[in-house]
Parts: C-alpha cells; sequence; structure tokens
C-alpha cells in the first residue's frame, strides 16, 4: 500500500520545494512565468514525443483505439456534469473553464500511470496509455479552450472562438502538436533518430519537476489567512474522487472488456486533477490561484482516496 502511494508523495515533495523556494525569493523578477513558458512549450511536447513513441507501435495503437471510446465518453458526461454543477453553484464566470477542467479531467500519467503500475503491474500500462490519449486530448481542447476563456473574460479580452484562426492557435497548443506529431510518426512508421528521441526524453523529464515546482510557487503567493474555502473546491473534491470514477464504472462494469481494462480505467478515473492547470492559468492570465489551490487539494486529498479504490477494486467488479 505504501509503495503505491510514492508517487504522491513525491509530488507534495516538490510542491513544497517550490514554495519553500519562492519564500526564499527565488522565483522574483518573472521566474514564475519562466517556468510556465518551460513546461507548456518545452518540457511537454518533448515529452509527448517520448512518451508516446517509446511505448507505442502502429498495430497496438490501431488495436486499441475502439477502446477510445469508453474514457472519451465518460469525460465528455463529466465535463457536462460539470457545467450543470458550475451553474448550480454559480461559479464565477472566470473560473468556470478551470473548475470544470479540474472537476472532470485526471492527472493520468504522472500520478495516474505509476498508481497502476504499482497497482497492477506491467500489463496495465497499455490500458494507462489508453486513458491518457483520451484524457490529453480533452485537456488540451476544451480543456485549454475553458481556461483560455476564463482569461479573457477575466481580462476583458475578446473571448476566444473555436471557429477562428486565434482559437486555433489556443487548441493547437505546443503540447498537443507534439501529441499530434508522435501519432503521425506511430501510423506512418517513422522513426526518429536516437539523440531526438533522447534529447525528448531528458526535456520531458522536466515536465513534472517543473509542474509541481510552479504549484508550489503559486501557492506561496497566496494569502492563507485571507483564504477561504470556497464551495467550488468541494465540488471539484466530489466530482474527482467520487462523479467521474462513478459514471467511469457504471460505463465499464457491464461491457465485454477485459477486467484489468475496467480496473485501470476506474483508477484513473480516480486520479487528482492535471498538475498542468494551473501553469495554463497563468499563461491564459486566467485565476491562477485558483487553479494551484484546487489542484493541490486533489493531490493531497488522492493520499486517501488511491488507497481507498485500491481496497475496494477487486470487490466492484466481483
Amino acid at each position: 500500500m505504501f509503495s503505491a502511494l510514492q508517487s504522491v508523495f513525491s509530488v507534495i515533495i516538490m510542491i513544497a520545494i517550490g514554495f519553500g523556494l519562492s519564500k526564499a525569493r527565488w522565483f522574483e523578477d518573472g521566474g514564475s512565468v519562466l517556468v510556465s513558458r518551460l513546461v507548456v512549450n518545452v518540457a511537454l511536447p518533448a515529452y509527448m514525443i517520448s512518451n508516446l513513441m517509446g511505448g507505442y507501435d502502429r498495430q497496438t495503437l490501431l488495436s486499441m483505439l475502439p477502446g477510445l471510446v469508453i474514457p472519451f465518453a465518460v469525460m465528455i458526461v463529466s465535463y457536462l456534469m460539470a457545467m450543470m454543477v458550475g451553474k448550480l453553484l454559480k461559479v464565477k464566470e472566470d473560473r468556470k473553464g478551470t473548475f470544470r477542467s479540474m472537476f472532470a479531467l485526471s492527472n493520468s500519467v504522472f500520478i495516474g500511470l505509476p498508481v497502476n503500475l504499482l497497482l497492477f503491474g506491467d500489463e496495465s500500462l497499455p490500458y494507462a496509455l489508453l486513458y491518457y490519449i483520451a484524457n490529453t486530448t480533452l485537456f488540451w481542447t476544451i480543456g485549454v479552450y475553458g481556461i483560455a476563456m476564463d482569461g479573457a473574460l477575466r481580462n476583458s479580452r475578446p473571448k476566444p472562438s473555436l471557429v477562428s484562426l486565434s482559437g486555433l492557435k489556443r487548441i493547437l497548443s505546443p503540447p498537443l502538436i507534439g501529441f499530434l506529431i508522435a501519432v503521425l510518426f506511430i501510423l506512418t512508421g517513422i522513426m526518429l533518430p536516437k539523440p531526438i528521441m533522447d534529447t525528448c526524453k531528458y526535456l520531458g523529464n522536466m515536465t513534472t519537476p517543473l509542474s509541481m515546482l510552479f504549484i508550489g510557487i503559486v501557492i506561496a503567493r497566496v494569502d492563507w489567512k485571507e483564504l477561504k474555502f470556497e464551495k467550488d473546491f468541494i465540488a471539484v473534491l466530489v466530482g474527482r474522487f467520487l462523479i467521474t470514477p462513478m459514471f467511469m464504472f457504471m460505463v465499464v462494469r457491464s461491457l465485454d472488456i477485459p477486467l484489468l481494462m475496467k480496473e485501470v480505467f476506474v483508477m484513473q478515473a480516480s486520479m487528482p486533477a492535471m498538475t498542468q492547470t494551473p501553469i495554463l492559468a497563468e499563461t491564459y492570465k486566467s485565476d491562477t490561484e485558483y487553479a494551484a489551490i484546487g489542484t493541490s487539494l486533489t493531490t493531497v486529498a488522492s493520499m486517501i482516496t488511491i488507497p481507498f479504490y485500491m481496497s475496494i477494486m477487486r470487490v466492484l467488479f466481483d
């Protein structure tokens, strides 16, 4: 049980380091902006190429494609639920996109992948990565669009549009472009030279630590004495750890798919919010503190929810 939580502990430690370094004034004079730009424009695109091209071949990718319907459908339903919950709770207009992303989309790689590998073994890797493909696609499309909309409302800028050139530019973010390039190369059988793959791997390895440090930096800016534990955060926790996993369980329980796929999908659906949420909030000038606090709360709460789901997984599908 403890070994399966090690990845969560590592995340908390890295956030704490970012918090401490920020308090020590290491990131003044635009340092936090530099960190966010490095993650979005350099580390994440490299991570997409290294991760996908290092773990998939054309046959594997094509044989698994039908299973993509399941996580796509569940996350879209969860996102729609987040929209309804946001209206009921009267979430601020310039926070709705961030709220929906934290509610519906999970940390399927940085925490979800190692947890699944520790719990189910190497056999779970293809299914964990399948969930990751759906989660990544939705996060870097509707997730990014919603956060960009928050920034536009917050700063009285023109609203982004999915059918405009500016909207297309926002959707085709550097990480999504890296993802699409990797898929194209896999399908066409193109192999990148080893020096390029090694470079992508080394640059991609910066993604998690830089993202965690950035969350710590943002949290360090928050005046906790003035902070109110808003109802939004309770809803995010419920969405992340109850509603979305429940939707996934209801969908997969009766499907004729491998038991391991069912278990991995439910575990992935119960992971904390995407660590890139506050990075994008900073990039699009939306409410960065709100995003960082919500993401951090779900990460801390996952130290309780992960062992809970681990303990009931076999019972769920008996």
